[in-house]
């Protein structure tokens, strides 16, 4: 019979798993909420929450790509179906004419502000629901301090 080795993961590395762990929990619950009340994923609704933020609803597609963590190719990819859906537009800078702007339209803006409600119900949901988990728990406290103003703020 072999002898079984131990594996002991590093703090570093254990921490790292948690946070991906949390973050995949919290993608595919939203995921399927987004899906299932909107027919939107959740790339597709933080493309529209990006550009919603901006003074003046757009941004370059390679700015949008840094932004929501996508390569230019899969963010033009995504920007196409929503434009397909009516949901965005793209037009050429006026002063550089290599720069292509992406914009939220109004039904953009309508499924944004229908679906936001959704969002933010599913992640509430994984939040205490990951709360639960002892290895989760520090980084949903984490998580939730980010959205409480400190002190200073207020």
């Amino acid at each position: 019979m072999g002898q079984q080795r131990q594996v002991i993961e590093p703090p570093l590395a254990q921490g790292w798993c948690a946070l991906a762990a949390l973050h995949n929990r919290i993608d595919a619950h939203i995921e399927r909420a987004l899906q299932s009340e909107h027919d939107l994923s959740v790339r597709e609704f933080s493309v529209l929450d990006v550009l919603n933020r901006q003074d003046g609803y757009h941004l370059r597609m390679n700015e949008l790509s840094d932004a929501v963590v996508l390569s230019q190719s899969a963010t033009t990819r995504l920007v196409t179906r929503l434009e397909e859906r009516g949901l965005l537009s793209r037009y050429l800078c006026d002063t550089d004419r290599r720069g292509i702007y992406t914009e939220v339209t109004s039904p953009g803006c309508d499924l944004l502000a229908a679906a936001r409600p959704t969002h933010d119900k599913a992640l509430r949901e994984s939040l205490t629901d990951a709360e639960q988990r002892p290895e989760l728990a520090p980084l949903v406290e984490a998580v939730k301090s980010l959205g409480t103003p400190s002190p200073s703020n207020v």
